[in-house]
């Protein structure tokens, strides 16, 4: 039986079949999808997140972010203005751009709701680790561009499948809020689709580009 992605509406075959855990594969951008009667109600979902531990001092998890982080010192200067979509419990990006002097300001439906930001438009959005858990990737990326000014970057950190990985054993996918992954061809559909200029990938780091 399909399923309808909720990135680009194009149908997914059965992937991955566990009783607590299913996986859509889609057809058109590639992307795996989880389907929502798998969904974690909001409670589990932010407990989830609570148990991360996202220490902004820990020097790993600095060293984590760091390629996203100097992405956005690369291209922008101190004088533009960036959002940290999805910003959670443990913002380091946004703590190592602070301690650059950039200007971020900090996004996140349970952990920093702050709505008026997403009035404004931005050089740069950051969101790392965010991706995965959206339940509807398709609003949540037009929302991203939209929040983008004229030449601005969407920098998103996630782990990307690809052929290579073993999606059985891997760990990416066991966590219950990781309900969308990506592989790099959905993130070129992505590219495509919602009319940036460019996509690049290096790693698990993506940089849309207006």
């Amino acid at each position: 039986m399909k399923s309808y992605c909720p990135l680009c509406c194009g149908l997914g075959d059965l992937y991955y079949n566990k009783p607590s855990r299913k996986f859509y594969l889609c057809e058109s951008c590639g992307g795996l999808y989880v389907p929502n009667t798998f969904f974690p109600d909001l409670q589990k979902e932010k407990d989830r997140y609570l148990e991360h531990n996202n220490d902004v001092n820990d020097p790993r998890y600095r060293a984590f972010v760091a390629p996203i982080a100097n992405a956005v010192m690369n291209a922008f200067g101190k004088e533009s203005s960036g959002l940290d979509f999805g910003a959670g419990t443990g913002p380091v990006v946004s703590t190592i751009l602070r301690e650059n002097n950039y200007q971020i300001e900090l996004y996140d439906p349970f952990f920093h709701p702050h709505p008026y930001l997403l009035e404004k438009t931005y050089d740069f959005i950051v969101s790392c680790e965010v991706v995965e858990h959206f339940f509807k990737p398709r609003k949540e990326f037009q929302l991203m561009k939209s929040l983008l000014k004229p030449g601005g970057k969407l920098f998103c950190m996630t782990g990307l499948y690809n052929n290579n990985i073993d999606f059985s054993t891997w760990h990416y996918k066991n966590d219950l809020t990781h309900v969308f992954i990506y592989q790099k061809e959905t993130m070129e559909w992505i590219q495509e689709d919602f009319g940036f200029s460019r996509v690049e990938i290096e790693g698990n780091l993506v940089v849309f580009s207006l």
